[in-house]
């Protein structure tokens, strides 16, 4: 089974704001959210730990006790936002009113074909793994690996809620991939 951890709250999660690239580091409740799920995850086993380079990731998973056995995986870093960082998708709405990331990427920054690309390297990684993974990463590299995951394509994203602190489980049955648990809190 694959576990997927989205980080805990930062300031811009809980203001709305994309946060791609821009390393932030988590609140105060976003600690919490992350020490929560300690007690959860210890009971389980996982034979790897994949984590974005990106702070709140790696805060995240350090705070929820897997820190020490976490391999930085480029590929999990966020969709680069590119003139979107920053920005509310209601500010970005005002220009571009059908302005989907899944559907439409971010100008300056990654397209969907971009970030399926990255989503699809774990996936392969994923189908090799012997036991449970354990991946800590961000809210649409997250939605976007689940429908690769899933077999289907990045917009299959947009119908994926994620919240802060949140926990989900892929998993396969009958040799079909499917979703076991989403976006726990």
């Amino acid at each position: 089974m694959f576990y997927l951890v989205r980080h805990g709250e930062t300031a811009w999660s809980l203001t709305g704001q994309h946060t791609g690239l821009t390393d932030l580091s988590l609140t105060p409740n976003g600690r919490e959210q992350a020490h929560l799920l300690k007690p959860v995850l210890e009971k389980l086993s996982f034979s790897e730990v994949w984590c974005s380079p990106l702070k709140r990731a790696r805060e995240t998973c350090q705070l929820a006790g897997f820190g020490d056995r976490a391999e930085i995986m480029p590929e999990l870093v966020e969709w680069n936002y590119g003139r979107y960082e920053g920005l509310t998708s209601t500010e970005i709405k005002k220009k571009k009113p059908n302005w989907n990331i899944f559907d439409h990427g971010a100008p300056g920054g990654e397209s969907p074909a971009q970030v399926q690309a990255r989503a699809k390297v774990v996936v392969a990684r994923m189908r090799q793994a012997q036991n449970n993974v354990l991946i800590f990463s961000s809210a649409h590299i997250l939605r976007t690996l689940a429908a690769c995951f899933l077999e289907q394509g990045p917009d299959f994203g947009k119908h994926l809620f994620l919240s802060t602190g949140s926990l989900s489980i892929l998993g396969d049955e009958n040799q079909a991939p499917v979703i076991r648990l989403w976006n726990s809190e």
